[in-house]
């Protein structure tokens, strides 16, 4: 009899695993959409190219590792990732993740950690968690993405005052861009403002002539020139390797992966979030086929694992690269592939000439692309909404700002929870309904009280009390059929209120029991504590009936007394 369901479960588990492998269906499109992809992905590689090198720089692990973890993750995710259109690489999130990591625990730590971390996250998909992003409240991710735009910002002042600040370590990116202002060197700061000035100039503007025109690498080209023109104190990127480095498994051992065990779980975590939310955001765009939310955690997990085998950073789907790419025409894997292999051609081709772009310049396309992560639409409107999300939104952006990202959005869905269970128990109602009908003698000694909405542990206390100060009456009806869910508490709260009328002298008669309900009633003691098992009743007029007895039979009483 047991092998039947082993079997079935076995096939189950089998079905699972083959939806997070790549199959033929991936590349059913590529015949119709070739074009438009490879146009795509030369466009997001273009994108991408100052973005790897800025986020590789600000996360301290060096352009080098940026400009890895965009080609090899890139590729990786794309074959093996959920999403047809997903663009993965390093990310400004992850950046605010690893620079304090960097600072602890040295440079040598990025590589361990994106492979503990792609190993977790790896699991995460096959233990089919990938549904767990939609449980964040929407104000919660916005609050999460503006503070990530604040730090982003805030970690590139202190390459624009000096060179000598750079890459300084820190526990506050607020304090530390304060500081770094206020030591800077005027003259530098001239400088550097003026290049972030050019790039953000051409960034703005530019692409108002022309959507395709890419603002970010005509200023940086732009910067690049003028800093070799002229006799410029910026700092530049300085020498790229011109070939991919063969993979190797970073050194480790047991005290290492005790340390890092902490900070990897915080990477995983902020990978597959960010990773779910981009490709979530993604299928909203256009028409690029579903995704597979628990095989997208699985090819991020490569990616990551890949990445560090080969010296990059931890990974995630990039939400702005990946609008690009669904803007620009994408619609299958091949414009992630290929955005991956523009830049592998920049690593072979023109390292050389990359490594002499000024970091001001890239500083520049960082601040401008956290300006543009807060559309002010969005703030206004969870702002105005309601308390609650206000609340969680403001809250999640100070905590990730100040604190931590992941203890940001801990707290933020915490914050959520208090306030959706806040209105869930206000929700909750007790009512004192009259007899249906013309009344009859001693009806004014029968209470029927009504309960609506969820009787859970946060509004147990208040039914509780409510119910218990009635007063004057022999005959409680409680009718229960408006209850939509009830969970232990309630139900405990409940048998405390039937013992508590009985023990007065009060009798309880329960009316409208849900079917669901009634093996949880019966469990935690609710029908035991009725005076007898025929107190409980399935429609109205039997109850009132049967509690006009019990008042007539006391009355009686009360004359014979008498």
């Amino acid at each position: 009899m047991t092998e039947v369901p082993a079997r079935s479960a076995g096939r189950r588990t089998w079905a699972h695993l083959r939806n997070l492998l790549p199959s033929v269906d991936d590349s059913r499109a590529v015949r119709r959409t070739w074009r438009r992809d490879l146009l795509a992905g030369v466009t997001v590689g273009i994108v991408a190219l100052p973005l790897a090198l800025g986020f590789g720089i600000s996360s301290g692990a060096g352009a080098e590792a940026g400009l890895i973890t965009a080609i090899v993750a890139g590729i990786v995710a794309a074959v093996f990732g959920g999403s047809n259109v997903q663009v993965s690489g390093p990310t400004g999130a992850m950046v605010v993740v690893l620079a304090p990591i960097v600072a602890s625990h040295g440079v040598g730590a990025v590589a361990l950690v994106s492979v503990m971390a792609g190993i977790l996250v790896l699991v995460a998909g096959a233990a089919r968690l990938g549904r767990a992003v939609s449980f964040i409240p929407w104000p919660v991710i916005e609050g999460f993405t503006l503070g990530i735009a604040v730090i982003i910002f805030l970690q590139q002042v202190p390459a624009l005052a000096s060179p000598e600040l750079h890459g300084a370590s820190h526990t506050n990116v607020a304090v530390l861009a304060w500081q770094s202002l206020l030591g800077a060197d005027p003259a530098y700061l001239a400088w550097s403002l003026g290049a972030v000035a050019i790039v953000a100039a051409c960034m703005l503007a530019l692409p108002r002539l022309h959507p395709g025109v890419p603002g970010s690498l005509i200023g940086i080209l732009v910067v690049t020139v003028l800093s070799l023109v002229l006799p410029s104190p910026l700092r530049v990127i300085g020498e790229l390797p011109q070939t991919l480095p063969a993979p190797a498994v970073p050194e480790w051992d047991a005290a290492t992966l005790g340390a890092l065990a902490l900070p990897a779980v915080t990477v995983a975590a902020l990978a597959a979030i960010e990773s779910l939310l981009s490709a979530r955001v993604a299928a909203s765009l256009a028409d690029t086929g579903p995704y597979n939310p628990d095989r997208e955690l699985v090819g991020q997990g490569l990616a990551s694992v890949a990445a560090g085998l080969f010296g990059g950073m931890p990974a995630t789907g990039a939400i702005a690269r990946t609008a690009v790419n669904v803007r620009a025409g994408g619609r299958t894997r091949l414009a992630a592939v290929t955005h991956a292999a523009v830049l592998l051609a920049v690593v072979l081709l023109v390292a050389r000439p990359v490594g002499a772009i000024p970091l001001a310049a890239l500083s520049a396309v960082l601040m401008i692309t956290a300006v543009r992560m807060v559309h002010t639409a969005t703030v206004r409107s969870i702002l105005r909404s309601t308390r609650a999300d206000a609340a969680a939104f403001v809250i999640t952006a100070i905590v990730t700002v100040s604190v931590d990202l992941i203890v940001a959005v801990v707290i933020g869905i915490a914050v959520a929870g208090v306030f959706a269970i806040r209105n869930l128990a206000r929700a909750t109602g007790v009512h004192r309904e009259q007899i249906a009908g013309p009344p009859q003698p001693g009806d004014d000694r029968i209470a029927i009280v009504r309960l609506d909405g969820p009787l859970f542990f946060a509004a147990a206390d208040r039914v509780a009390d409510e119910v218990a100060s009635l007063a004057d009456v022999s005959v409680v009806i409680l009718r229960m059929s408006q209850i939509e869910l009830v969970d232990a508490t309630g139900a405990r709260i409940l048998t405390e209120i039937v013992q508590r009328l009985e023990r007065d002298g009060v009798t309880v008669l329960i009316k409208g029991v849900r079917e669901g309900h009634e093996e949880l009633f019966r469990t935690v003691g609710v029908l035991d504590a009725l005076r007898h098992h025929r107190h409980l009743f399935a429609t109205l007029p039997d109850a009132v009936a049967h509690a006009r007895s019990h008042v007539a039979r006391a009355a009686g009483r009360e004359e014979s007394n008498g």
